[in-house]
């Protein structure tokens, strides 16, 4: 490391290209990229999904935990698709069909609060300086899955980075009873209003929240909102107390990977010199949704499918909307009724919607 250079830990439950359910994935695969230029050097550290594991297919072993909340575990540090990774390999947390949150009936994993309490507690580890591979300035969780972090340091360790929590959406909190608390190797002291405790449960994001350096969202109006009852879904008093750390920063995107004119269907499909881009891609588009190749407007969703952002009032006009002759491709997960609602139309209006369940780079389109 020079004398200038920051060593920062990012603690994230998905990351793209190699799991993803959402925006947090793209952030943590475009962020240390983009810091990298800036004297930031930032490892991530995930779960070892199956994804994870088979893009590291050489990676280095750096520590051995003889039990991680009931089997051993290992850490894998690697390389890939420019990023530094710490995989943490633990078959009986992350080895399993389904997502990263839920399994195939659509239901959460009934050990996330195990899960994520394991993520949480090797980044503290790590922050605590106990492996020797790596040591950070800085660490950085995301979300509630790495929340528990900052507890853990707290009242864990003596060594502590400074510690950052970057909100990308209040309303997933991650909530558990307090029956948790051993489980999750937790002192009792954590267990009060300045810890973990809200409402009588344990708050993964809540602790973050309160114990953390700083607090970041992603845009300033979105700071602006979660400190109000009306947006900060409970937590807007906590937020107001800490106003001055938080900040908000508005999310950019990574100009390689959203790039229209490294598009390669237009290449694969299309003479560009004849036919405008804009044409070419929606052609593509509406071949692969199997939808009527009439030239009407073509509406587009690409989206965790929740009721947060809109999509149960989407559902309830679409008979109105496809009466104007428009056509409609949805691509997204999440709530199950809400993906059963845009299958069920893709099904009954056929040629008129289609639809994908997923968000990974194997999805159709």
């Amino acid at each position: 490391m020079t004398a200038s250079q920051i060593n920062v830990l990012f603690v994230v439950s998905e990351v793209y290209p190699l799991i993803k359910t959402g925006g947090l994935a793209d952030v943590a695969g475009a962020l240390p990229r983009a810091l990298l230029p800036e004297g930031v050097r930032a490892v991530t550290l995930t779960p070892g999904y199956p994804a994870v594991l088979e893009a590291l297919p050489a990676g280095e072993v750096i520590q051995e935990f003889p039990d991680l909340f009931g089997a051993p575990a290992r850490l894998v540090y690697g390389r890939a698709n420019g990023l530094e990774l710490i995989a943490i390999d633990a078959p009986h947390l992350y080895r399993r069909p389904g997502g990263p949150y839920h399994g195939p009936d659509g239901k959460d994993w009934a050990d996330n609060a195990i899960r994520f309490g394991a993520l949480s507690l090797v980044a503290a580890r790590i922050g605590a300086g106990e492996i020797a591979a790596f040591t950070p300035d800085i660490l950085h969780a995301h979300d509630w899955q790495g929340g528990l972090a900052a507890a853990y340091l707290r009242y864990g360790y003596e060594r502590s980075p400074r510690t950052v929590i970057t909100v990308h959406n209040l309303a997933f909190q991650g909530l558990f009873p307090s029956s948790f608390m051993h489980l999750l190797k937790l002192p009792p002291q954590a267990y009060s209003m300045e810890g973990v405790e809200f409402h009588g449960e344990i708050g993964f994001l809540k602790s973050a929240l309160a114990l953390s350096d700083r607090i970041t969202t992603v845009s300033p109006t979105y700071a602006a909102e979660i400190r109000t009852p009306e947006f900060g879904m409970g937590l807007d008093g906590l937020l107001r107390v800490r106003t001055e750390r938080l900040t908000g920063i508005l999310n950019g995107i990574d100009c390689n990977v959203w790039n229209p004119a490294a598009d390669p269907l237009i290449a694969a499909n299309f003479d560009a010199r004849r036919i405008a881009p804009r044409i070419a891609n929606k052609a593509v588009l509406k071949r692969k949704m199997r939808l009527d190749t009439t030239d009407t407007l073509l509406l587009g969703v690409i989206s965790r499918l929740t009721w947060q952002k809109g999509l149960d009032m989407l559902v309830a006009v679409l008979p109105t909307l496809l009466a104007t002759g428009a056509q409609l491709v949805v691509l997204g997960t999440g709530e199950r009724a809400l993906e059963r609602g845009f299958t069920d139309a893709a099904r009954i209006h056929e040629g008129r919607v289609g639809c994908v369940i997923g968000m990974t780079r194997s999805s159709p389109i």
